[in-house]
């Protein structure tokens, strides 16, 4: 790093208390300091971009005579780097890396501030994070209401290949909260009209489609070897998570899941290999459920899906923010794990998580293979 500077929206503010709050003041990303001594504001306060690396520790070695020369270079050296490693300083001398046009550049120019301000971690280049999504390879399994939506947020970011799978026609009750469609493709192959709606959004990455009914852990398989990360926006067959969730952990490949179940969002994601997949955390919750609360009664009525634009539209925006944080690290959402956000309550919480796998699991367990 040639020239620390604090980012703009992470400079920090001296406190009554004698501390110091770097970050802002949203949880995640603000933390305070203690500064008994004034070394660290001194720091902070000539990360501005003007100076060397060098000419840092000459400043502090001249605001600080007290101090041997040699200790305040080792330690400005070591705060240098806790702050780099945390995301709160990046380089002001920077160049924008290969791999992105000059027209990318503009497209994604307020995509690079949120990125900036989000990222709790160290980047070579302000730029780093929207590169890896110009790498990515995404397939997204279902686009109806919570994976049109998913679709269209990993177009507009800028996903570099996305694929879209899914066997439906348009009909007229999916106009209330499936996003790409229109009264004028009534009739007419879902993927066909989300592939053209999102190359009308984003032309400069590679979107692809495919008419396809997911029957089996094979058409999975196929589907996960060719891309680096799986969402599946889909409930039909019943069976589809687990069919995902044992594919995804054979292959290694990375996946979100996300729907609705009326007013709750619920959404999941999973990078295989890490700590306890889809089914160690689903079999947990059911037997925990059993043992509160009698299981519901069978009917053979078929319920209405309850769901509008808007509990459609929230599932897929954090299927798609989940997806990005597997991609790029930003922000850094913990994985194997289900979440949920209450739409009636506007509540959001970790529903199910395990310290480990399941021992024994059919999924992840050893000696495991897919069905």
């Amino acid at each position: 790093m040639e020239r620390p500077r604090i980012k703009v929206k992470h400079r920090p503010v001296r406190l009554d208390d004698g501390h110091i709050r770097i970050g802002g003041h949203i949880p995640g990303i603000g933390t305070t300091i203690r500064d008994p001594d004034g070394w660290v504001w001194a720091l902070l306060s000539i990360l501005d971009g003007t100076r060397t690396v060098d000419q840092i520790i000459t400043e502090l070695v001249h605001r600080f005579p007290a101090r041997p020369p040699a200790e305040v270079a080792a330690e400005a050296v070591g705060d240098l780097r806790v702050l780099t490693e945390t995301g709160y300083v990046e380089d002001a001398s920077e160049t924008t890396p290969p791999g992105l046009s000059a027209r990318e550049q503009e497209r994604y120019s307020r995509s690079r501030e949120l990125w900036r301000w989000m990222a709790r971690i160290g980047r070579r280049s302000s730029w780093d994070t929207q590169l890896l999504l110009r790498q990515a390879r995404v397939v997204v399994i279902g686009v109806g209401g919570t994976g049109s939506t998913a679709a269209v947020d990993l177009a507009l970011s800028g996903v570099g290949e996305l694929h879209c799978v899914e066997p439906d026609v348009v009909e007229l009750s999916n106009l209330g909260r499936q996003i790409l469609f229109t009264e004028h493709d009534l009739g007419r192959p879902k993927v066909e009209a989300v592939v053209r709606e999102l190359r009308a959004r984003n032309s400069d990455i590679q979107i692809t489609g495919q008419a396809l009914t997911v029957t089996g852990p094979a058409a999975l398989i196929d589907l996960a070897v060719r891309f680096d990360l799986v969402v599946l926006a889909a409930d039909q067959p019943t069976e589809i998570r687990t069919w995902t969730n044992r594919v995804c952990d054979a292959t290694g490949t990375a996946w979100v899941h996300a729907g609705y179940h009326g007013p709750q969002i619920n959404y999941g994601l999973y990078r295989p290999g890490t700590g306890p997949c889809y089914e160690c955390i689903d079999t947990t919750e059911r037997e925990r459920r059993l043992e509160t609360a009698p299981p519901a009664p069978v009917t053979a009525l078929q319920e209405v899906q309850a769901g509008n634009a808007v509990s459609a539209g929230v599932s897929g925006n954090l299927a798609a923010h989940a997806a990005m944080s597997l991609i790029t690290g930003v922000p850094d959402l913990a994985p194997n794990r289900e979440y949920a956000f209450n739409l009636v309550t506007l509540d959001g919480y970790a529903v199910s998580t395990l310290d480990a796998p399941r021992p024994g699991c059919p999924a992840c367990g050893p000696h495991t293979a897919t069905a």
